[in-house]
């Protein structure tokens, strides 16, 4: 081992500082009657204690602690070597048991354990015998020992009074301590302070002492215990400096939390820099359950399977304020926190692995030493970038722990006086300051020059002079002359109105309590929306009044949660799609009020206009539900609520656009619902199978599911609205002699019984995203008295014996929804026996006329000056539905291609094709009905109900008055 490099150290240091140091180890050797065994020894030794104060300091105390023959490669803290005590240590000796120490003892050789090891790792890192990862490993392990070595005695301190904290199932309990920052990642240095926050697993009280506490109480104690152990300087100094201000609400929130309020506050109230910090979280102590259940939270919180917008932005308002620190005066010297520095090269590496984390694991490791090299493997950086990372990285560590070497300070500041960067750079193992000098300012040359390239400095980007009056307007909301400024950018309807909606909302207490970053954000985006808003000028009476209004509760929605504004402000055209889509429908600004997720579908203009297909539906909810652990009924729940309303803003958006004609809106509409339907049925299934085991037939088990899903009406005949519910009839076609083979059995009826309700359940139930839809099952044999689920033996009884004329109507519209094909075409023929029929068409015509009176005198929501109903008033949609439904009854008997199809549209090209409809009445029949049906997708989008002005479409209400009048009477 060459020690060439501190050959000069007895060149920098005076020879008085030299005499001095020299007489007082001496003299502490002399007390414990040891000596050096040669001058070669003594040299050694004395060029380290002359380069560290430190080191003198302590040898001077603990002469026996002189020795550099320690393996460091094999030997690290430990709990059983840290019990043997400090006489021990030297000596490699092991004591498996917590010694019988007061809390002063504990204090003191807690603080010596710390000593020692500073002095072993101190001297080895300045003589170069250990790794960067080693030192920092072993520093880290130090802070992990005496961590739990308090957590310890602590428990056993308190076992008398308190008893022990249980969990639900018996097992112990203990504090889970979280290690942030350098300590997560096994990176600490010299005289770091540790971030850390406190868990626990469970609620409860302790058990089997004399005084029962609430955990949240135990658990508290413990920690201020360990915070009092490592933290509070004795006379023999501290162990480590503790910092707990990363935890949950930083210093105003509790100092412990159970594990679900943990996940709590990620999931809802979780800022970018908390998940930037939590990329090298690490349990340093708790039970492999307890390190489990906390990376299930912190990881999906880090890591995002897609790349997202909000991540880059976060990431560049980071970037931006360490820009801005580095400019501060004095902090050029600071090879951390200044140009090129040390959390340069950590932003680098840690932005690349929030935004690409997600999609690869092998990002998720907290160590740097371990994700450079991979960034370069990956090809996610060039090899000659990541080297010269490593080299700079490296070298930055090695100076940093050369600074704090000196006196245990927590210091990256280089000095300024020529003694100390003379005795810096031999540490360092520099020939002198100059060439220290000289190889820092490369290397951190070449690190600013990477982080600058990584991601635009947001700062480079001109700014509107808009966004700066918004951002002076968020402060001082009380200044007219500002509102006058930002308003008078757009040419409004109605300025009084606008102003009267938009003060209340800057005076709101959900943006005077957003963060600095935050109102940034809002400014930035208003000054971005007010210009696009003006130059909207394509809707029809062009009314940027309505878009405010419709704006403004979705960015109450997202005030608290400002990654969306970011999302919005990276993406220039998401913001004209939200002004068109808002400007064409209130229903759309509700659904983003309401869910402000959707807004990530506004991203990407080429998913956003074109909705998937049936096929691609199947696929992309697959995928989702793969994602969920497949007992977790609430999470299935949401995750199918969440898809439902994607995509049919998606389908919104082309319906608003003209991108999708109004048949295929309801295609799009219709087959979503039958998606969701598949999986809610097998979802059901499974579950009822899990409770009470296969149903069976003639003894044999039926390992699927034997009923089929029936939709009238509107999901039918391929025609669902927005705002659709389900009609729906179950029918299956089990053994109803048999029964369900499992613990809990019962039999088959009450099976699909239940099977039934199940489905009800998991589509009609409210969630925290809502409901999938609503379902009226009314149109089964006997409606509301009748059973829930039929036989298709009682349902084609009942159709041929029992149903009323308006129920053959309705199952002109009937399909199978979901369910097997075999049962699916049974039900299919069953349909056809019943609607070949034949009838006399007289008495048909009366029932039908008279259903058609009475379904107008109850439900027609217009008249006289209320204006049309589009769907119950004379001359509209149902009237158009019961003329094609009398034509399918009155002829199918003759012509079975009438029941071919379950949809109006194609049903009155095949009755024109059969001569049963004139060219001219099937043509104006069709672009009516289309008509109304757009009509009413426009009517739901703004939440304006059925009814419009009767003058609009007084031709289209007259001509089809005039069919029926032709047709039916």
């Amino acid at each position: 081992m060459s020690l060439s490099h501190l050959s000069s150290a007895l060149d920098v240091v005076p020879d008085t500082l030299k005499s001095l140091k020299y007489e007082q180890i001496l003299d502490a050797q002399k007390r414990s009657q040891v000596s050096f065994s040669s001058d070669d020894e003594r040299l050694r030794y004395e060029r380290l204690w002359l380069l560290s104060d430190y080191l003198h300091i302590h040898w001077e105390r603990n002469i026996k602690w002189m020795q550099l023959d320690t393996n460091l490669d094999e030997l690290k803290p430990d709990l059983s070597h840290f019990y043997v005590g400090h006489l021990g240590w030297s000596a490699g000796e092991r004591q498996t048991a917590l010694p019988d120490w007061d809390e002063p003892t504990l204090m003191r050789q807690l603080r010596l354990y710390r000593h020692w090891w500073m002095t072993q790792l101190i001297s080895a890192d300045m003589e170069q015998r250990i790794s960067l990862e080693r030192l920092t490993y072993i520093l880290s392990r130090l802070a992990d020992v005496t961590v739990n070595a308090s957590l310890s005695w602590s428990e056993r301190n308190y076992k008398d009074l308190y008893g022990e904290a249980l969990d639900a199932n018996g097992e112990k309990q203990s504090l889970v301590v979280i290690g942030m920052g350098k300590l997560g990642g096994q990176e600490l240095n010299l005289s770091s302070d540790i971030d850390l926050i406190f868990a626990f697993r469970e609620h409860g009280e302790t058990q089997q002492g004399r005084k029962s506490i609430s955990y949240q109480e135990y658990f508290t104690k413990i920690g201020q215990k360990l915070i009092q152990h490592l933290d509070q300087v004795t006379a023999d100094g501290f162990v480590f400096r503790v910092d707990m201000r990363l935890r949950p609400f930083g210093q105003s929130g509790a100092l412990v939390l159970n594990m679900d309020s943990l996940e709590n506050y990620y999931q809802d109230q979780g800022r970018d820099w908390e998940r930037y910090a939590m990329i090298k979280a690490r349990v340093m102590a708790g039970s492999e359950q307890d390190i489990t259940e906390f990376e299930a939270i912190r990881k999906p919180f880090v890591y995002r399977k897609y790349l997202d917008f909000g991540a880059i932005g976060a990431l560049r308002d980071l970037k931006g304020m360490i820009a801005k620190e580095v400019r501060r005066k004095g902090i050029e010297h600071n090879i951390k926190l200044g140009e090129g520095g040390i959390r340069e090269i950590e932003f680098v590496v840690q932005a690349l692995q929030i935004l690409h984390g997600g999609r690869d694991t092998r990002l998720q490791t907290p160590s740097i030493y371990k994700v450079l090299p991979y960034l370069k493997e990956a090809d996610y950086l060039p090899a000659d970038e990541v080297n010269e990372l490593l080299e700079a990285y490296r070298y930055l560590r090695r100076v940093e722990h050369a600074l704090q070497s000196v006196k245990d300070e927590q210091t990256q500041l280089l000095p300024d006086d020529d003694f100390e960067r003379q005795r810096l750079a031999v540490r360092v193992g520099e020939a002198n300051w100059d060439e220290l000098e000289a190889t820092l300012w490369c290397h951190r040359k070449n690190v600013h020059r990477y982080f600058v390239e990584l991601i635009d400095d947001p700062e480079e980007e001109a700014e509107s002079d808009s966004s700066e009056t918004w951002r002076l307007l968020l402060k001082r909301p009380d200044q007219q002359h500002l509102f006058d400024l930002v308003l008078d950018e757009v040419q409004w309807n109605d300025l009084s109105n606008v102003e009267s909606k938009i003060r209340p909302f800057l005076s709101s207490k959900t943006v005077a309590y957003m963060q600095p970053i935050g109102q940034e954000r809002l400014a930035q985006f208003m000054g971005m929306f007010f210009p696009l808003l003006a130059e909207d000028k394509q809707g029809k009476g062009h009314n940027p009044d309505i878009v405010l209004e419709r704006v403004i509760p979705i960015l109450e929605a997202i005030a608290r949660r400002t990654a969306y504004l970011v999302l919005l402000c990276e993406n220039k055209t998401a913001i004209k799609h939200l002004i068109r889509l808002c400007r064409e429908s209130a229903w759309f600004s509700e659904s983003i009020s309401t869910t402000p997720a959707l807004l990530d579908e506004l991203l990407d203009a080429t998913t956003l206009f074109l909705p998937p297909n049936k096929a691609e539906l199947e696929e992309e909810l697959s995928q989702i539900l793969l994602r969920l652990p497949e007992d977790d009924e609430e999470a299935q729940m949401d995750a199918l609520r969440r898809f439902r309303r994607s995509i049919i803003l998606r389908i919104a958006a082309c319906d608003i656009t003209g991108v999708l004609p109004v048949m295929k809106v309801s295609d799009h509409l219709t087959w979503l619902a039958e998606v969701i339907l598949d999986v809610v049925l097998r979802q059901s299934w499974h579950h009822l199978v899990h409770k009470h085991g296969y149903p069976t037939k003639q003894g044999e088990a039926v390992s699927e599911p034997e009923m089929i899903v029936v939709g009238y009406g509107k999901s039918g005949g391929l025609e669902l609205g927005y705002d659709s519910d389900l009609d729906l009839v179950f029918i299956h076609n089990s053994d109803i002699n048999g029964s369900t083979n499992g613990q809990r059995s019962v039999d088959n009826l009450t099976f699909y019984t239940r099977f039934g309700q199940r489905i009800i359940h998991m589509l009609t139930s409210f969630t925290s995203a809502g409901r999938l839809y609503e379902v009226d099952m009314r149109l089964r044999p006997s409606g509301n008295s009748g059973l829930l689920v039929s036989s298709l033996d009682a349902f084609t009884d009942y159709q041929e014996k029992e149903a009323w004329v308006w129920e053959h109507q309705a199952l002109t519209r009937a399909r199978v929804l979901a369910g097997p094909h075999n049962l699916a075409m049974a039900f299919e023929k069953a349909r056809h026996t019943t609607l070949s029929k034949e009838r006399d068409q007289s008495e048909l015509k009366q029932e039908v006329i008279k259903m058609r009176e009475k379904m107008r005198a109850h439900l027609d929501k217009g008249s006289g000056a209320s204006g049309f109903d589009l769907k119950q008033g004379q001359g509209g949609i149902i009237d158009i539905e019961f003329m094609v439904q009398y034509l399918v009854l009155a002829w199918s008997y003759k012509h079975p291609e009438l029941m071919t199809y379950s949809d109006n549209v194609r049903q009155i090209d095949v009755a024109n094709k059969l001569g049963l409809l004139e060219d001219e009445v099937a043509q104006k029949m069709t672009e009516t009905y289309t008509l109304y049906r757009s009509l009413t997708h426009r009517q739901s989008l703004q939440k304006q109900g059925r009814v419009v002005q009767l003058e609009e479409l007084e031709e289209s209400q007259g001509v089809i008055r005039k069919i029926w009048d032709r047709e039916l009477t």
